[in-house]
């Protein structure tokens, strides 16, 4: 198996998928399947099963995919190490970042960062937090900046707290609340618990939702509009002076708040280009962005 097959194989067990494996990797159809028919000969094992959608792995196949998988990272690390002998920060720095930070802080520290660093690239992917943690763990990324707290024996700086609050276009009473309109919007799963349980441990009643959106950013416009109320982290709605805003709190009224850190490998601070974007991080006031 070379490095050709190990990048097939990863493909195909990320997508599932014959046809987008192809796609994303520039091949035809026809050459993903001959390839693959050649490592089952090659190994006497069945590697995939073709289903009316998609394809899955055999047990066998599982594990051709995971030694793939754990091969591509070692060449990455490998060429990544090679580059960095050189003493120059430069090279790929690849980050992952939840959406809001994706949205409202990443291009300025980027661009804070690459006058410091024009030889640097990087290669930035977003996605809700849980997601993001599960590619640092992977070694997937570099760096994962991520809002939450997640099981890590690793690295990790805490980059800012935000109270989570209920924001709304209108003034209102604590006791209002289950009876005014709120918007809902799509967050991961650990922030939704911590609203839920605000929720239930202060009302009886369900929350009147008559709003869905997609984003947190979408949320805020519903509420800049009249359209409802919201709860959430309070950098989404700090610049808006007009809204009414109310930290919630737990039992012992005391804020609730939501962490926002970085998270990295140890070792991974042995490439300059990661030892440099910590050491960056670790320099500025990243909230103030």
């Amino acid at each position: 198996m070379d490095f050709n097959d190990w990048k097939i194989l990863a493909s195909l067990y990320e997508t599932q998928n014959i046809t987008k494996a192809a796609k994303k990797l520039f091949l035809t159809q026809p050459t993903v399947t001959a390839r693959i028919k050649k490592l089952e000969d090659y190994y006497g094992v069945p590697i995939i099963i073709r289903k009316q959608r998609g394809i899955t792995f055999t047990p066998e196949g599982e594990v051709l995919a995971k030694h793939a998988k754990r091969m591509l990272v070692e060449q990455r690390m490998l060429e990544e190490k090679l580059i960095d002998m050189r003493y120059e920060v430069k090279g790929i720095l690849r980050v992952g970042v939840s959406n809001f930070f994706a949205l409202n802080k990443m291009p300025k520290l980027l661009s804070l960062f690459k006058k410091q660093y024009p030889d640097i690239e990087c290669q930035v992917v977003s996605g809700w937090s849980s997601e993001m943690y599960r590619k640092i763990v992977n070694h997937d990324v570099h760096i994962a900046i991520i809002k939450g707290d997640f099981p890590w024996k690793e690295k990790r700086y805490l980059l800012y707290e935000e109270e989570i609050c209920v924001a709304s276009p209108w003034p209102f009473h604590w006791e209002d609340l289950p009876a005014l309109p709120r918007i809902e919007y799509l967050t991961d799963a650990n922030m939704r618990q911590l609203i839920d349980e605000w929720w239930y441990t202060n009302y009886t009643e369900n929350p009147y939702v008559n709003i869905h959106v997609n984003s947190v950013e979408t949320c805020r416009e519903m509420i800049i509009n009249g359209l409802g109320y919201g709860i959430v982290a309070n950098l989404v709605i700090k610049p808006y002076t007009n809204l009414h805003i109310k930290p919630i709190t737990d039992h012992n009224n005391r804020p609730l708040t939501r962490k926002t850190w970085m998270y990295y490998h140890t070792k991974s601070l042995e490439l300059n280009i990661v030892n440099a974007f910590v050491s960056f991080i670790k320099k500025i006031n990243v909230k103030a962005l």
